[in-house]
């Protein structure tokens, strides 16, 4: 079984017709604005006329107001087809195995677990909790970061409810607790969803996690 890495690459896109809609706009402003100035012009005190200075002011100010209008339609436009992109990308994970450290939903089938022990840890444990968030397993862990299967099995050989179930890797080292983090697990991939520009990934049990937090993809047991 292989397993991809995650990488943030995204196709690119043209913007070819969001930048003629703004260079229109830009065009019929700057006719507007002619206008206004020309009528400024002829109706200017003779006694008092307008510095040539002060129209260069004006010219200026409205070209760089235009520039900023211009620029945060393109970036608008650019930022809506990356997500698009994205979701498009995301979206062959569909059906695949996605690692992340959310809790993972149990019916029976092992659960792949990643365990993250201490550098200097001489022993670890792997602590199960479900969804109520009390302990319902400890297991000894060897001081490798090896992919471990979970089975679901207490340690009195019964099998624990289908659920939620989170994992948590503590590291000792002389008897003594010197870190704990979440053990990162394998879920299956059944949808993805775009809320407002943000794309998340759904599991099993309605889990839903950030596209940015999965750490890598598998495909799933046939």
């Amino acid at each position: 079984m292989t397993t991809d890495p995650i990488t943030g690459a995204t196709t690119a896109t043209t913007t070819a017709a969001t930048t003629a809609q703004a260079a229109n706009t830009i065009s019929s402003d700057f006719q507007t604005f002619l206008e206004m100035l020309t009528v400024q012009m002829e109706n200017q005190d003779p006694l008092n006329p307008i510095e040539s200075s002060d129209y260069a002011v004006q010219l200026a100010t409205f070209s760089s107001v235009e520039q900023q209008v211009q620029t945060n339609e393109l970036l608008t436009a650019l930022g809506q087809q990356l997500t698009t992109s994205g979701m498009a990308d995301v979206a062959t994970w569909v059906g695949r195995e996605a690692r992340t450290d959310a809790p993972a939903y149990f019916d029976g089938a092992p659960i792949t677990i990643v365990p993250k022990i201490d550098a200097l840890a001489d022993d670890a444990e792997l602590v199960v909790r479900n969804a109520a968030g009390d302990e319902v397993q400890r297991l000894a862990l060897p001081l490798t970061s090896e992919p471990i299967d979970w089975a679901g099995v207490s340690n009195l050989g019964s099998p624990l409810p289908n659920g939620l179930y989170s994992f948590e890797v503590v590291s000792f080292a002389n008897g003594d607790a010197i870190g704990a983090a979440a053990a990162e697990n394998y879920g299956t991939v059944r949808e993805v969803r775009n809320d407002a520009g943000a794309i998340s990934v759904i599991f099993d049990g309605g889990v839903s996690v950030a596209a940015d937090n999965v750490t890598a993809l598998r495909e799933a047991d046939s």
